[in-house]
């Protein structure tokens, strides 16, 4: 485990200010500030994420950010959850602001008559949820009251149950590894409050296993810690300091397709209840930035830095050419800067290094003249006079 030094030199609150990612203010206590550059990151995040459930099979939804209580007192929420959650009161009617996506995704499903030969029904959703937390726990990224999480919801039919649970975990190795992150695994068992009947837990909690032990994962049981509804099995993640964090879940729940009536038309013509996987692989976006900050310690891969070049001419007779390649680097989609202060350029290269940003193009009056930019690389310093296609071509062996 790194020294003191180190974990504070990668906080990921002091680099998310620093780097310019993201504040928070006491006019929101919880609810965090995506400043443009910590926008930039978590498109990112998102539209890989996008990408890998659009290739796995998913459809992507999105749900009311607020909902009748009624539901929730259908769901167990209200039971289970109602001293985490936030209400308001509309036309008459008391609603409450969702703590979790899978009503939502419930009621989707339950929209229209299904048959045996849809499922799995797989739905993905970057889904905003809300939840009371302590003010003395909030910590930046890492715990909050707002945050999007990664969600979803797959309908299946029993026969399917392993067979998709191995194809969610493949998802999620490939998600993790494409990070670079190790994991661990655990399988949480049925906590002292729970909904339905121990007969189903015990089958819920058999399934996951079954899985876990035919794809050969080590695990450890984490006895009692499932979700209220069902057994989950917990990711954790391990960063380049080697420290741990719970990321990904999967959860087997029987209970809500029983609490609201979800059904599908079998073979034989009757209706049959289809089982529902919960399923998140960052957690939540938030909370898996600040992890990424701290793992990286802001110095984030070049397909995931928030600017990933910054241009600086030397003086302000480079500035229109210094655009001139900016215009030329973003008509590619690469996310670049131009400084045009007029500052020295020992200055401005420090403060690229200081923001971490992956290149630096610096460009003089020969640079103007013949067309070309001297490269430099953070931390590595000085790469060397180059034509943009060259650059360019560098960038995108770099992605």
């Amino acid at each position: 485990m790194a020294n003191q030094a180190e974990v504070e030199s990668r906080n990921h609150r002091k680099l998310g200010q620093d780097l310019g990612l993201f504040i928070s203010m006491e006019e929101a206590a919880g609810m965090p500030f995506f400043l443009p550059k910590g926008m930039a990151l978590r498109n990112e995040l998102e539209g890989y994420w996008k990408k890998v459930h659009q290739k796995a099979g998913y459809q992507e939804i999105k749900t009311p950010i607020m909902m009748k209580q009624s539901l929730w007192e259908q769901s167990g929420h209200w039971d289970h959850y109602h001293e985490n959650m936030y209400f308001s009161h509309v036309d008459d009617q008391n609603y409450a602001i969702k703590p979790m996506n899978c009503p939502g995704a419930i009621l989707i499903f339950n929209s229209k008559r299904r048959s045996y030969r849809e499922l799995p029904v797989r739905y993905a959703e970057l889904g905003l949820v809300h939840r009371h937390e302590l003010s003395g726990s909030l910590n930046g990224l890492l715990r909050v009251r707002a945050f999007t999480q990664d969600d979803a919801h797959i309908f299946v039919r029993p026969d399917q149950i392993e067979a998709e649970i191995e194809k969610v975990l493949a998802l999620i190795h490939e998600v993790y590894a494409h990070f670079g992150f190790d994991y661990r695994v655990e399988l949480s068992t049925r906590p002292d409050e729970f909904m339905g009947a121990v007969e189903d837990w015990n089958q819920a909690e058999n399934a996951l296993e079954a899985v876990l032990k035919k794809q050969g994962l080590d695990f450890q049981i984490n006895e009692g810690d499932g979700a209220f509804y069902g057994p989950k099995i917990d990711f954790h993640i391990l960063d380049s300091l080697g420290r741990s964090w719970q990321c990904g879940t999967v959860q087997l729940d029987f209970q809500m397709p029983e609490k609201f009536g979800c059904s599908y038309i079998g073979e034989d013509n009757n209706a049959h209840q289809p089982v529902m996987i919960h399923r998140a692989i960052y957690g939540s976006v938030e909370r898996f930035m600040a992890i990424l900050i701290e793992h990286f310690a802001g110095n984030f891969p070049f397909w995931l830095a928030p600017v990933q070049a910054v241009i600086l001419p030397i003086s302000d007779a480079q500035l229109d050419y210094a655009n001139e390649v900016k215009a030329e680097l973003e008509a590619r989609d690469y996310r670049v800067e131009v400084d045009g202060r007029a500052e020295k350029i020992g200055l401005k290269i420090r403060e690229a290094e200081q923001q971490k940003v992956p290149y630096m193009l610096v460009v003089g009056k020969k640079e103007m003249e013949n067309r070309t930019v001297s490269l430099r690389k953070h931390q590595e310093g000085d790469v060397g006079v180059m034509a943009l296609t060259e650059v360019v071509e560098r960038f995108r062996s770099a992605q």
